[in-house]
């Protein structure tokens, strides 16, 4: 009972903030100009902010683990590459492609992982460590098949994809964020509070966006799509990948960063990127909804097993 009252603690304000964007716009408060608007800031202001200050808290020197990095980014490249050969051959709509593999393999990793593993153990532990090594590729990646499956008519090459990803602004705070940990710069404390203040709107804001651009219409419509893309970023990817973590000796704070980067919910940036790019930002906002909602059973079912076996 513990770990699912945890789970929906941690889960359905986030979903709660999604239902407040929905009946904002129903309402007529918001309207489509300030989601585009939103999605734009968020894109290159706020979510930067929230990375970098996450990163550049941590001492990644003194928390730094090659096996552990390395093990992150290869269960991230091996998903995302696995989901996109799979897609390219078996989803028929070709326009959702470029979403449709976002949203499956990406999850919430920053904002819920560091959350999940504080509740847990009182510190953001090993959260920023798979941070490090999951989140750049994300990105990464994600900027690959949103650039190549776009539907904006955008020129698809190597070229493009490449200018793309160096002058993403999430990357490029990440990276920001890597040095300033390096370095072990203090910032002065207006510039902190400012970038810290930028970050705590984040995702709020993301999470309203969402909302208040879901068409329910729409979404009924890709309601298959949505289900396979939910079931593989909350089920299929842990039941693959979690197992082989435990035969590696991951254990506590480690595992549980690793169940957060494999089973978390599909993350409210998928959708500003998905918008941004010109991809199907429907599909993107359905599997960020339903994704959300059910996780709150995945994780508590997740969080109960590896609790039984003594594994967290």
């Amino acid at each position: 009972m513990n770990s699912f009252i945890f789970s929906i603690n941690a889960t359905f304000p986030v979903f709660l903030l999604i239902v407040i964007g929905y009946f904002l716009k129903r309402f007529k408060i918001t309207t489509n100009e300030f989601v585009s608007i939103t999605n734009r800031i968020n894109y290159i202001l706020t979510l930067p902010a929230l990375l970098f200050i996450d990163i550049s808290k941590t001492d990644i020197i003194q928390v730094f683990d090659l096996k552990y990095v390395l093990f992150c980014a290869l269960v991230t490249t091996v998903s995302f590459f696995s989901i996109w050969g799979i897609s390219k051959k078996c989803i028929k709509d070709k326009s959702i492609t470029g979403a449709f593999v976002q949203a499956s393999f990406r999850g919430s990793a920053a904002v819920l992982g560091v959350a999940f593993i504080q509740n847990m153990y009182g510190s953001s532990g090993m959260a920023p460590l798979m941070i490090v090594g999951t989140v750049p590729l994300y990105n990464i990646y994600s900027v690959i098949v949103l650039t190549f499956e776009s539907n904006n008519g955008s020129k698809k090459s190597l070229k493009s994809a490449f200018v793309n990803i160096i002058t993403n602004p999430i990357i490029i705070a990440i990276f920001a964020g890597v040095i300033a940990s390096l370095l072990k710069i203090d910032f002065p404390f207006i510039i902190d509070k400012t970038l810290s203040n930028i970050a705590s709107i984040a995702t709020p804001m993301a999470l309203i966006a969402i909302g208040a651009g879901f068409e329910g219409r729409k979404a009924i419509a890709k309601l298959k799509p949505t289900i396979i893309s939910s079931a593989i970023k909350l089920v299929l990817q842990p039941a693959i990948f979690l197992p082989i973590a435990v035969m590696l000796g991951f254990r506590d704070q480690k595992l549980v960063a690793l169940m957060i980067m494999l089973a978390a919910p599909t993350t409210a940036s998928c959708y500003i990127m998905a918008s941004s790019t010109g991809n199907d930002s429907v599909l993107t906002s359905s599997v960020v909804v339903m994704t959300t909602f059910l996780s709150s059973i995945t994780l508590t079912l997740i969080i109960f097993i590896l609790k039984n076996m003594c594994l967290i």
